[in-house]
């Protein structure tokens, strides 16, 4: 196509729709281009599994439907990257499984009917690690995925192909999931906005669980408006999720759109929580200080009362102490595939026995060795009880300082050459994120662009809230994008001529 595509947002999308010089058809297309250019080939990024063989028709249908009525929804024509644990009834669900790459689910997760009802386009199926276990980008069923700001470096995960597909423009706007950080560190990695929500703001029906207590799906974009975009239609009550019972306490505001024009940060107290900081002694962590510094800075100068630091009680102990992977997760993956009609393997310890996981994902090996019910292990339930004291402990250092938000580093660390997890000399335990804090205690949390380290490397600087505080951190949102130009398209994936 002749126009370029690369950074385009949903209202310059439907801007060019309106004035005649973009069709959904012809949208679908130039994306369908740049996968093959830059994903398929070129630098070969690994961020796509499945292309929707039905998105072209889908996009002759939305336009049509624009000549004769005008847009069908908010996302009218918009092509949507959709992490591939999200079933899709018209495109291959692999859940990043090499026992699941020929498995079309028979229906669609609410999500999923949401983004449609809403005009958006199912593009493209992303890669993940099998099942999501795992802050990597690489699984069983399609392998690595590469950073495209570095291609020998890690895009994070395990929404890892929904952030290097977004960062590349393989695609308009992404769907992620965060069990433990999965929508944040590839956001972080990948130089984007991210959003975990309070668990149950958004339905989980028909994506597949880790851990069931922490699971959610998220939005992931470029921009911060795109993300409140695909928030407005992805949020609300589904009567096949009970979790999102809890969406009554997040109804009394008008819709998130409204809030990035709320006044930003002027006035606003945000805490810096300098107990989730990198040492400066650690080389992979040294680059990535001075970026979030100078992004705390910029906070400051745009009128927010910056109060640093501030400490959450036994944060170390509390992370530690309240994990839930070696001990849920085995069960919850079990239940899901036992409830899935035309599964090609009904558990996680045929998976295992099958040998049908990538051999460097650790977790796996970890949920795969864990109970078949975690009521049975003795320590479950003061894990449990321990995260709704993690979530007070949090909700206290609000308390104390008047805060609207915590402030702190997504990942403590630059984005590892991916080779690393391969020879062991990155594991989990040494995995610096602080994405734990607020899926750990059920808080929601965004994740936006800080800047880059001196050597090219995107750096996330993430906003944490209380329970159901995610309008006021749009607004904080709001207000740090006025004052921040971050976003930068990667060098590997250009404009096409």
């Amino acid at each position: 196509m002749s126009d370029d595509i690369t950074e385009l947002t949903i209202a310059q999308t439907h801007d060019r729709f309106e004035r005649g010089t973009l069709t959904c058809e012809e949208l679908v297309e130039g994306y369908v281009e740049r996968i093959a250019a830059y994903d398929d080939a070129g630098p070969e990024l690994g961020a796509v599994i499945t292309v929707n063989d039905g998105a072209l028709e889908r996009a002759r249908e939305l336009d049509a439907a624009f000549a004769a009525d005008g847009p069908v929804g908010p996302l009218h024509g918009v092509p949507v990257l959709i992490k591939d644990q999200v079933q899709t009834a018209d495109t291959v669900t692999s859940y990043g499984s090499e026992a699941f790459t020929e498995f079309v689910p028979e229906t669609d997760a609410e999500i999923v009917t949401k983004l449609r009802e809403a005009g958006a386009i199912v593009l493209a199926k992303t890669n993940m690690p099998d099942w999501g276990s795992g802050f990597v980008g690489y699984s069983s069923a399609a392998g690595q995925t590469k950073n495209p700001y570095s291609l020998d470096r890690d895009s994070g995960g395990s929404s890892a192909g929904t952030g290097a597909g977004l960062a590349a423009n393989l695609g308009l706007v992404g769907i992620g999931s965060d069990t433990g950080g999965s929508v944040r560190v590839p956001a972080a990695y990948c130089n984007l906005y991210g959003l975990r929500v309070t668990t149950g703001l958004i339905s989980r029906d028909g994506v597949s669980a880790m851990v069931s207590r922490q699971d959610t799906t998220g939005p992931m974009a470029r921009t911060l408006e795109d993300m409140v975009r695909l928030l407005d239609v992805l949020e609300g009550y589904d009567p096949a999720d009970d979790v999102t019972d809890t969406t009554v306490h997040s109804r009394n505001h008008t819709p998130y759109l409204d809030h990035l024009d709320t006044g930003g940060l002027a006035g606003r107290r945000i805490g810096v929580l300098r107990d989730a900081f990198g040492s400066p002694d650690n080389p992979a962590a040294a680059p990535v200080t001075p970026v979030v510094e100078a992004a705390i800075e910029r906070m400051s100068a745009a009128g927010a009362d910056i109060i640093d630091p501030v400490a959450i009680e036994d944060l170390d102990a509390h992370i530690d102490g309240t994990s839930l992977y070696a001990y849920q997760a085995k069960h919850d993956i079990t239940s899901y595939l036992e409830d899935l009609p035309g599964a090609p393997v009904g558990s996680v310890a045929e998976l295992f026995e099958n040998d049908q996981f990538h051999d460097a994902l650790e977790l796996f090996y970890k949920i795969a060795g864990g109970p078949d019910d975690p009521d049975d292990h003795p320590d479950y339930w003061e894990r449990v009880a321990a995260q709704e004291s993690f979530r007070r402990a949090i909700e206290r250092t609000h308390a104390e300082h008047g805060l609207d938000a915590i402030v702190f580093p997504d990942v403590q660390v630059v984005p590892p050459e991916y080779t690393d997890y391969y020879t062991s000399d990155v594991t989990r335990e040494e995995f610096n994120t602080n994405t734990f804090i607020a899926s750990q205690s059920g808080c929601p949390a965004v994740s936006m662009p800080a800047g880059f380290t001196d050597g090219g490397l995107p750096v996330g600087l993430e906003l944490m809230g209380v329970p159901h505080s995610e309008a006021r951190l749009v607004e904080l949102a709001a207000g740090y994008d006025d004052v921040t130009d971050a976003r930068r398209s990667p060098d590997a994936a250009p404009p096409l001529k």
